[in-house]
């Protein structure tokens, strides 16, 4: 066998076992039953309710800070059924508005929409924790890509928020988000 062919057979077991290892350990590789029966139970109504402050960063494709922010959220809930504004200030002076509109199902299942996805997030909150999933439109100054999101959110046991989100295009991490979401108390 020439040298070339052990090369390209390197290289494709090496794919192979990033592939296997994202798959079975890695970030995505993580359910929402693997949090069940853990307390404090995060239920969204009660802990992303009324105002909420949000801080975090978003590293870009090489694991480097690409971005920082603020947020101010405002969510409501009738039952069910919810909405979340949010209002971001980036680091370079960009806002950006969004709003959720969450549905929760009785078995713990999340309908999630918004005008800058691509047709329904799902998801579930298990626990601790709530995994969201998604397809995303970036907006143009962004590229306008579209990109699958997955999102943790895991309950602290001070009632704070941890928000860690991956977007991958074509199956590739492209970018990775980490946020705090608190209440904010009235003064």
């Amino acid at each position: 066998m020439s040298a070339f062919m052990y090369v390209a057979l390197g290289a494709a077991l090496i794919l192979v076992l990033a592939v296997l290892k994202e798959r079975f350990a890695g970030f995505t590789a993580q359910r929402p039953e693997d949090y069940a029966g853990q307390q404090p139970h995060f239920d969204l109504r009660q802990y992303l309710n009324g105002p909420i402050k949000c801080e975090g960063v978003i590293y870009g494709p090489l694991g480097r800070v690409a971005s920082r922010f603020t947020a101010d959220f405002e969510a409501h809930w009738d039952g069910n059924h919810g909405v979340m504004k949010e209002r971001f200030l980036y680091d370079s002076g960009n806002t950006q508005d969004r709003e959720w509109r969450l549905t929760l199902g009785n078995d713990g299942t999340i309908r999630a929409e918004a005008d800058d996805l691509v047709g329904v997030g799902s998801g579930k909150q298990a626990g601790p924790a709530v995994r969201l999933e998604y397809r995303i439109r970036m907006p143009k100054e962004a590229g306008g890509h579209v990109l699958g999101v997955t999102d943790w959110m895991y309950l602290a046991p001070n009632g704070v928020v941890v928000n860690r989100s991956q977007f991958r295009k074509f199956g590739i991490k492209v970018a990775e988000l980490v946020a705090t979401m608190r209440k904010v108390t009235p003064a």
